[in-house]
């Protein structure tokens, strides 16, 4: 059996709050399961300002942190734009899901 790949697409902080629930609850369910947080817009700001388990699945958009202006200083996983990322991760076999 393949194992699950699952992308959860955050794009909100309040998104990223279920996305880090929904990747533990997965993680719990299928322990062999890859999981990626993909944040965006809102989510990034958030990401950086509450640190948590799930970090090292999560991404951060480039284009979101440099259009809010944001520093990455806690250096989380950065993607060049999210939209790409969520984009190749589907057409590789990903399951998306926007939290």
């Amino acid at each position: 059996m393949t194992p699950l790949r699952v992308l959860l697409h955050a794009p909100t902080a309040e998104a990223l709050g279920r996305a880090r629930r929904n990747a533990a609850n997965l993680h719990n369910a299928r322990p062999d399961a890859e999981v990626l947080i993909i944040a965006n817009a809102g989510a990034v700001a958030a990401a950086l300002a509450t640190p948590d388990a799930t970090d090292p699945l999560l991404r951060l958009c480039r284009n979101s942190l440099a259009a809010q202006g944001l520093d990455n200083s806690r250096e989380l996983v950065e993607v060049e734009a999210a939209v790409v990322t969520l984009a190749e991760r589907q057409a590789e076999g990903w399951a998306y899901i926007r939290a």
